[in-house]
């Protein structure tokens, strides 16, 4: 059973930082690309940012230069380096990964942007 836990969400005010992680379990032979997604109350789910398994990466326009994605692959995870927060950043955010040509995703963590 494989599984992906996200971990690092909660309250920040406008302009600071938090690291998201993302750590993949179980019988995993090769992962793909990784992502963050996210979705705000009443909107859809969104791509954050992408990570392919060679390292190249991709960034929604509304995070560029502010977001950066990461992985360590001996640790089967994924990072989110989130800088310069914004209350429009507010959202669950959701951990994706190809496993083993599978999609998964995890539940999720909250993160809010709020003074």
């Amino acid at each position: 059973q494989v599984q992906l836990v996200e971990s690092g969400g909660g309250l920040v005010q406008p302009g600071g930082s938090l690291r998201l992680s993302c750590a993949a379990s179980g019988s995993i032979f090769r992962i793909n690309d990784m992502g963050w997604y996210r979705q705000a109350p009443g909107k859809e789910r969104e791509l954050v940012a992408h990570i392919s398994s060679g390292g190249r990466t991709n960034y929604a326009d509304s995070v560029k230069g502010r977001f950066t994605i990461s992985r360590d692959n001996a640790k089967n995870t994924v990072y989110l380096q989130m800088n310069s927060l914004k209350p429009e950043d507010t959202a669950v955010y959701y951990c994706n990964a190809q496993i083993n040509f599978i999609d998964y995703w995890g539940k999720g963590t909250l993160v809010t942007v709020s003074s």
